[in-house]
């Protein structure tokens, strides 16, 4: 009987400690992810321009295939409003995306076409500018508009050290998941957006130049007279 009691009582001690283990856990967890956010509205409000290459993969659940495009890409933030992006194509095909004012042109030089439509609408390569979207975002946007879950310390393919975090939508949105992972600085290095049927599109940005001196008419490029323009 004594040694069922003694047994008992271990078992009751454990669970207790497993149980403040796991709310010490949470709440640590809880001051990481605030820090994180705290650093990203750091950076977000101190950041002026960007210029890196990017790297975007997109992966078709269906097909289990993933297609890899290369580029560069240029961003400036708009307060109160949508950043201006350039994204230049450079393998496995030329292309270029310039996006501003919410919606987006997709120049294909071959094809002597730009595809224009709303960013929310966007669909293939344009998708990087969904991934792109949450450098410009707030610690307020992303709490008012996002369940976030912090996920850990991760280190990127380019070798550096972040932390990630998981955004769910509080509201409808054209994807169900996405995630990010955050430099130290609080700069947001990559994203992942993960689609109501598995898709995900990841974008990763490396060789990062920032604050440097970027014209506005980059983001209204002039086009050949002959290219055809087709609406998305």
């Amino acid at each position: 009987m004594k040694s069922f009691l003694r047994l008992c009582l271990t078992t009751i001690a454990a669970v207790l400690f497993f149980n403040v283990l796991a709310v010490t856990e949470t709440k640590a967890q809880a001051n990481l992810q605030n820090e994180v956010l705290n650093r990203m509205d750091k950076h977000n409000k101190a950041l002026q321009s960007l210029r890196s290459n990017v790297i975007m993969a997109k992966y078709n659940d269906q097909l289990k295939e993933t297609d890899v495009t290369e580029g560069k890409t240029t961003y400036l933030p708009s307060k109160g409003r949508d950043a201006y992006v350039r994204i230049d194509w450079t393998k496995p095909l030329e292309e270029m995306l310039v996006v501003r004012n919410g919606e987006y042109a997709l120049y294909r030089p071959r094809l002597k076409q730009v595809i224009i439509g709303k960013v929310k609408d966007a669909q293939g390569s344009g998708k990087a500018n969904n991934a792109l979207a949450f450098m410009n975002m707030s610690k307020a946007q992303l709490k008012a508009n996002y369940f976030v879950k912090y996920l850990g310390e991760e280190t990127t393919s380019s070798g550096v050290k972040t932390n990630r975090l998981e955004l769910t939508p509080k509201n409808a949105a054209s994807y169900k998941l996405a995630e990010i992972w955050v430099d130290f600085n609080g700069m947001p290095i990559q994203a992942k957006v993960i689609e109501s049927n598995n898709d995900t599109v990841t974008v990763l940005l490396s060789n990062i130049e920032k604050n440097v001196t970027i014209n506005v008419s980059l983001f209204d490029p002039k086009f050949p007279k002959d290219v055809k323009k087709i609406r998305g």
